[in-house]
């Protein structure tokens, strides 16, 4: 399981004017600030779009390599992501050109009650409920079932060994949030690297990604 929520975007105007620095080809860029509407506190929305010129170039350099399209590095993305441990694993392999800021499983672990859907479990065989050594899911909740009981605990006593049953047990399926910040050159490195992988949850982180504004025309085939 994925969750992405976009909250914003920055700087298109200032990487698009600054990818014809080199050929000084200023005079030939053709993109702009368009009022799409009013919202409705009655101000102005604008959005910048990207003209045929500009996207010519940028698919050019795209094409030309990361050398080349340093643009790339000054766009970036922000959105809050609520995944699994185990996709954040690999995740934490994108560094450069990104960071992020996530909930905080050492200070707040314990502050509310474990439930099933704290869990990315989707893939899980078995039925709800049904609490069986080879039943996947009834595993999980057995598991839920114990970190509640060693949270409560905890929350009586302030004893440090109930908290460490919390942390050395977690599943890696536990579903954190972080709001991460990344270049649209990392947007570009990801979906190279990771479309058709074996976790749903990349394949799924695609295809949110190919919807960023101008990622696919940038990008072509």
């Amino acid at each position: 399981m994925i969750k992405v929520d976009i909250i914003g975007y920055s700087d298109f105007e200032s990487a698009f004017k600054a990818m014809r620095n080199p050929m000084s080809s200023w005079d030939k860029s053709d993109s702009k600030w368009v009022e799409k509407g009013r919202l409705d506190d009655g101000s102005i929305f604008r959005e910048y779009v990207l003209g045929e010129h500009d996207k010519s170039l940028a698919q050019r350099l795209f094409i030309s390599g990361v050398e080349h399209r340093t643009f790339a590095r000054m766009v970036y993305v922000t959105m809050d992501i609520t995944a699994p441990l185990y996709w954040w694993k690999e995740m934490d392999r994108y560094t450069v050109g990104k960071s992020q800021v996530s909930t905080s499983t050492m200070h707040k672990i314990h502050a509310r009650e474990f439930t099933l859907d704290d869990f990315s479990h989707e893939h899980l065989f078995g039925e709800v409920d049904n609490r069986y050594a080879n039943q996947p899911i009834g595993v999980l909740q057995i598991v839920i079932e114990c970190l509640n009981h060693w949270r409560k605990n905890y929350l009586e006593t302030k004893d440090k060994d109930c908290w460490w049953q919390l942390i050395q047990l977690l599943p890696s399926s536990y579903n954190q949030k972080r709001t991460v910040c990344m270049s649209y050159e990392v947007v570009f490195k990801i979906i190279h690297e990771r479309t058709g992988h074996k976790l749903d949850e990349w394949n799924d982180f695609v295809k949110i990604l190919k919807d960023l504004p101008y990622v696919e025309e940038i990008m072509g085939d």
